[in-house]
């Protein structure tokens, strides 16, 4: 958790920078005009984010709005753009690797994750599970109409306003099998989609899982430090 500044336009002029406090909590990101002091702060955030369901990125030099360095985007499961600013290059990169962190731990946390979604026509929902991939089924049956890897999905594309176009490879015949679904909810199902695949990566990194490791052994040797037996 720590201060930022936040990028708003304004009416009067072109932008104006005002100081906000972040906090990564569990599954949560959330945004405060000031640090919370107590447990009852907590809930009364100006906004709160799904970690799974929003996209952080790091700014290269040629993203940059402005002259000012150290900065990062959220893009809210709404679509809403929120540009932030911080100090130096290292509190952007506990950035990062806090949003990684927390990202991965709630992945891991929840396995799965089911969204409602319509097929022509038809109320479907579309499930994203870490363990067996996409399944796709009918609301009012259950009934499973089809299933993929996280391996077989080759591609995909939405149009920036309900609907998603994913390419799967058929395992047996090999040919590209397009699905398309409309959702109520796009850009959450799009950043979810992409959590779940950095998590997938994430497993396969030994110094990340390290890194999780050692936070995790640290987490408890200050639990215990703080309450002792």
């Amino acid at each position: 958790m720590g201060w930022c500044e936040a990028r708003e336009q304004d009416p009067l002029q072109d932008c104006v920078y005002s100081p906000v406090f972040l906090a990564l909590r569990g599954s949560c990101l959330y945004k405060f005009l000031a640090p919370p002091v107590t447990t009852w702060d907590w809930t009364r955030a100006e906004k709160t984010f799904s970690v799974y369901e929003i996209m952080c990125k790091i700014l290269k030099d040629s993203d940059l709005l402005d002259q000012r360095k150290h900065c990062f985007t959220v893009q809210s499961e709404s679509g809403e753009d929120l540009y932030f600013s911080v100090e130096l290059d290292c509190d952007l990169a506990q950035w990062e690797r806090a949003f990684q962190t927390a990202t991965f731990l709630e992945v891991e946390r929840i396995q799965c994750k089911t969204y409602a979604c319509v097929l022509e026509s038809h109320l479907m929902g579309l499930t994203i599970d870490f363990s067996t991939g996409f399944i796709c089924f009918d609301a009012a049956t259950k009934a499973v109409l089809w299933r993929y890897k996280f391996s077989q999905l080759k591609g995909s594309s939405d149009d920036g306003k309900s609907k998603i176009k994913f390419l799967f490879q058929n395992p047996d015949t090999k040919q590209i099998e397009a699905k398309e679904l409309e959702f109520s909810n796009l850009f959450a199902v799009l950043h979810c989609i992409h959590s779940f695949f950095a998590a997938k990566v994430a497993c396969l990194d030994p110094l990340f899982l390290g890194s999780q490791a050692a936070a995790a052994a640290s987490s408890a040797s200050t639990s215990q430090a703080k309450y002792p037996a």
